[in-house]
Formats: C-alpha cells, sequence, structure tokens
C-alpha cells in the first residue's frame, strides 16, 4: 500500500478565521477615532486616504499615519497632492511584511499616533493606512476602532469569494476602480453579491473615484462612525 504523504486529503480553512490578536483593544475614551485602511496592492488605499481627507478636512479634525515597507511613498504621495498640512501626515517603514507593523507589534504605528494627537491635541480621526499586503492582513485591535478593506475589479471578480480575513471580517469592505470592469472583463455583479454572501450583514461599497473622487459613500460611513 503506497504511503500516504498527505497529499490526498484536501485542507479547508475557515474564510473568517484570524490568528489570535494579542493586544487588547484600546481604551476609546477621550482620544481620536482611528480607521485602518488595508487591501492588496496597488487596490488603491492610498488614493482613498486622499479622497476621505478632501471630503471630510472641512469639517473634521483629522491626520493620517502612512505603511511602507522601505520608503515614504504613500506619505509623499498624500503630501504632494495637497490633502492635508504636511505635518499631519506621518509615515511609519515597517521594514517587514505590512501586517506585521498593523497586527503583531504595533508600536511604531502606536508611536506615530502619540506623535501626532500631541501635534494636534484636537484630532478627532486618525486614518492608519497599511502598507499593500494580502486577504489574511487585518488590523489589530490594539491599534484601529475600526477597519475598511479594499479590494479593485483587476484583480479579477473571484477576488471576494476567495474570502480571508481581509474580507469577510473588515468592518467596511469597499470594492473599488468600479469603472475598470469593461475593461478587465470583471462582472460587477458577482463581485458584489459574492462579497455580501462571505460576509454576512457587513457593509459593502463599490466605488469608482474617477467618477466620484471624494468618495462620499465611504466618507458617509466615516460620519457615521464619528457619530
Amino acid at each position: 500500500m503506497p504511503a500516504d504523504h498527505g497529499h490526498s486529503h484536501p485542507v479547508s480553512f475557515d474564510p473568517t478565521e484570524t490568528e489570535p490578536d494579542r493586544h487588547s483593544p484600546a481604551p476609546a475614551a477621550g482620544r481620536a477615532v482611528r480607521i485602518g485602511i488595508g487591501g492588496p496592492v496597488g487596490s488603491g488605499k492610498t488614493a482613498l486616504v486622499a479622497a476621505l481627507c478632501r471630503a471630510l478636512r472641512g469639517e473634521v479634525d483629522l491626520a493620517v499615519v502612512t505603511n511602507d515597507i522601505y520608503t515614504t511613498e504613500d506619505a509623499d504621495f498624500l503630501r504632494r497632492a495637497g490633502v492635508l498640512a504636511d505635518d499631519r501626515i506621518e509615515a511609519v517603514q515597517t521594514g517587514a511584511c505590512p501586517h506585521t507593523a498593523i497586527r503583531d507589534d504595533i508600536t511604531a504605528n502606536l508611536d506615530a499616533v502619540d506623535t501626532l494627537t500631541e501635534r494636534f491635541p484636537d484630532v478627532r480621526l486618525i486614518i492608519i493606512e497599511s502598507g499593500g499586503d494580502n486577504l489574511t492582513a487585518v488590523f489589530s485591535r490594539g491599534l484601529v476602532d475600526a477597519q475598511v478593506f479594499v479590494v479593485d475589479v483587476a484583480g479579477g471578480d473571484k477576488v471576494p469569494r476567495k474570502g480571508g480575513p481581509g474580507v469577510t471580517t473588515a468592518d467596511l469592505l469597499v470594492i473599488n476602480k468600479t469603472d475598470l470592469a469593461p475593461l478587465v472583463g470583471a462582472d460587477l455583479d458577482v463581485m458584489t453579491s459574492d462579497a455580501h454572501r462571505m460576509r454576512g450583514n457587513l457593509p459593502v461599497i463599490s466605488q469608482s473615484l474617477v467618477d466620484t473622487p471624494d468618495a462620499p459613500d465611504v466618507a458617509a460611513w466615516v460620519r457615521g462612525l464619528l457619530a
């Protein structure tokens, strides 16, 4: 009888399962609301952060923390775009996979949050953008109060049904770049229905920042959190 090397038995995973969060949720009283924005490389996270800054800067005192592995590229993009004053944007260089700094060892991000809070004592909202990662990358609740996960149609309409904690457990899932769907052969109806099936009652927003540059639906969701 041939030896069983473990290849004949398919392994399945719970798409909502995440690694244990080693950090306790941060006490929320008397501090800014922290929202994490994560998702794969190129899904449009930085563009969404810029859109939210444009939409909300006139009504709420806010600041941003960006994460890149080796550079300050995302922070530099936001500064060049002029969406906030330069000193309201702090850059974290993770030096490792992005999920390490948003989930495993959140010290550098907490230091950046503290820097912004000391600089702007009245800040009410801090947006923390993760570096580009995979479908399992979620924020520690010790770092953020709510998290947005961004996917885009260029990855194919199969992405939501692939699951993973980013898709299934984030407080909000954003299907981005919908204007590209006809160009890449993605079926938006399939993406949206699969996303709702994978997420249950958790919200899903589809958007194109070409068509709606200020991300009105996501901005409205953020306003709801602040209220």
